[in-house]
């Protein structure tokens, strides 16, 4: 997720939908979920957790020491993404729910938001010309979990192909992402039932409120 400054406060959507979650702590890590039926997304991300903590300690340690919160949710910006604001790997709640995710899947996928996390803490920004290989240390990350595990050939090549993907910076420019995101939100919105005349409407409105979050903050930086 391209971010001019990164947001160092939560905003209030993301305070409200947190408050209103379900959530419990499971060994010091915030788990929580605001949609649907959340008890079985939080089910699974527990037992994905179980399942890193047995196979790769190591990489268990990592995610507990660099995120504060999972949260399964609709996202967007594909099948999760990591939000610096809450220190939280975010993962769509459609995908937590589909019976084509496997455990294996939802613990590679919290390693990857996990390094992002990691990344983040140490000064390294989500800029465009560094977005690729940022991309290719969380894919690798994944990876040394997934060889790891006795049977996972699909969620290598998954992995693989990703690495792969990650070669050149043409699929992470900021254009590339936006598109992807728009796009996102328009699944989001259909997948609510929303009517195809609103979509249009609402996506404009978003473009707009997000240009002046945007404005405002380079203001602010700027001021700094």
């Amino acid at each position: 997720m391209s971010r001019d400054v990164p947001i160092s406060r939560p905003l209030l959507d993301d305070k409200i939908a947190l408050w209103l979650s379900t959530s419990r702590m499971t060994d010091g890590l915030w788990i929580g979920s605001s949609h649907g039926d959340p008890e079985p997304a939080l089910q699974r991300v527990e037992a994905a957790l179980e399942l890193m903590e047995d196979i790769s300690p190591l990489h268990y340690r990592r995610v507990k020491s660099s995120l504060s919160r999972i949260w399964v949710k609709l996202v967007p910006h594909g099948t999760g993404c990591y939000l610096h604001s809450l220190n939280a790997c975010l993962l769509d709640a459609r995908v937590v729910a589909s019976e084509t995710t496997t455990l294996e899947w939802i613990a590679s996928a919290i390693i990857h938001e996990a390094t992002h996390a990691r990344l983040e803490k140490r000064g390294v920004r989500y800029d465009e010309p560094v977005r690729h290989r940022i991309e290719r240390i969380c894919a690798r990350r994944e990876l040394d979990f997934a060889l790891r595990l006795p049977s996972a050939d699909t969620l290598l090549g998954e992995i693989n192909w990703r690495l792969e993907r990650c070669n050149e910076n043409a699929p992470f420019t900021d254009k590339k992402m936006s598109e992807g995101i728009d796009q996102g939100y328009e699944d989001m919105l259909r997948h609510l039932g929303t009517p195809e005349w609103v979509i249009s409407p609402v996506s404009k409105a978003r473009d707009l409120v997000i240009w002046l979050h945007r404005f405002i903050r380079r203001i602010a930086a700027a001021s700094v």
